[in-house]
């Protein structure tokens, strides 16, 4: 039998269903419909005059090279992010797990991160990189690595890449921990009779009843290193030097809201939205099919 909710009112559950429907038709449908239709148009700076140019923006970026630069600067930063995110978030969710007393404590401890603005976080670890004042570069000098991400584009990369990673790596930490405490004690004690070692345990047994979770965050933290990342990028390197930063969703803003060419920054827009439900549907076809729930 399943509970089934009964409003005495018949208006009721449409009025609780409002606020959302309203948010969502207002910060996302609406938008969305602009892009589309500014994607097919160019406007000058002051929007006095717009001309529909059909598919002219769309041809003009994919030739242009900076912003086919940008499509494979995104796609190193969206792997580095999403491994090293998702990595360290395990590693910390199997060491609090194996932990009894001190579980909380250490667990309220890694979920404080993630309140942290994704701005914040950029200057946060924008002081402690800088090569002038930040700690890091000072030791880094001790070993004779000379540490300049305002010049140097793998330093840079590096930097957006830490930043972006140590924000997420909070959410992944939560389900992680979650996902190891939901799996049955008495199959790990099992294959400990048998003489499995820990790292067997965790390759042949948890990882695998890991897979729902791990699927899950795959798609939010793709989602997340191509969409939340701007205030990351724009309080560290604003996409410097010489563009090695400069992910799609920051140069949407630069070219649309700097350099004012707006039916250019909508078409590139709605190419980032493709992409990302391109990556969400091809990970549900075919990735989900390894999930085992």
């Amino acid at each position: 039998m399943h509970k089934r909710a009964i409003f005495s009112n018949r208006s009721l559950p449409y009025l609780l269903l409002a606020p959302q429907i309203a948010v969502t038709l207002v910060f996302f449908i609406w938008p969305a419909f602009q892009a589309l239709i500014q994607s097919v148009q160019r406007q000058d700076a002051f929007g006095f005059r717009t001309t529909f140019v059909g598919l002219d923006n769309f041809r003009r970026l994919l030739a242009d090279p900076f912003y086919l630069a940008s499509m494979q600067v995104t796609l190193v930063f969206s792997v580095a992010v999403t491994l090293l995110s998702m990595g360290f978030a395990l590693l910390f969710a199997v060491m609090v797990n194996r932990m009894i007393r001190s579980r909380s404590p250490y667990t309220t401890l890694m979920v404080w991160p993630y309140a942290v603005a994704p701005a914040i976080a950029g200057v946060l670890w924008y002081f402690i990189f800088n090569p002038t004042i930040g700690i890091l570069p000072y030791l880094l000098r001790m070993v004779d690595y000379d540490w300049n991400n305002r010049a140097s584009a793998t330093d840079a990369m590096i930097l957006v890449v830490i930043a972006a990673a140590w924000k997420q790596i909070s959410y992944n930490f939560l389900f992680f921990l979650a996902g190891l405490q939901s799996i049955p004690q008495s199959l790990l004690e099992a294959a400990a009779i048998d003489g499995a070692s820990p790292t067997k345990r965790f390759w042949t047994i948890v990882f695998p009843l890991l897979s729902p979770t791990t699927f899950f965050l795959l798609v939010v933290n793709i989602t997340y290193a191509m969409f939340d990342t701007f205030g990351v990028i724009h309080a560290t390197t604003q996409g410097g030097p010489a563009q090695a930063t400069n992910i799609l969703v920051y140069k949407v803003y630069t070219d649309g809201f700097v350099g004012l060419n707006l039916g250019s920054s909508a078409a590139q827009s709605v190419i980032l939205m493709l992409i990302v439900i391109t990556l969400t549907v091809v990970q549900f076809r075919w990735i989900e099919r390894r999930v085992q729930y």
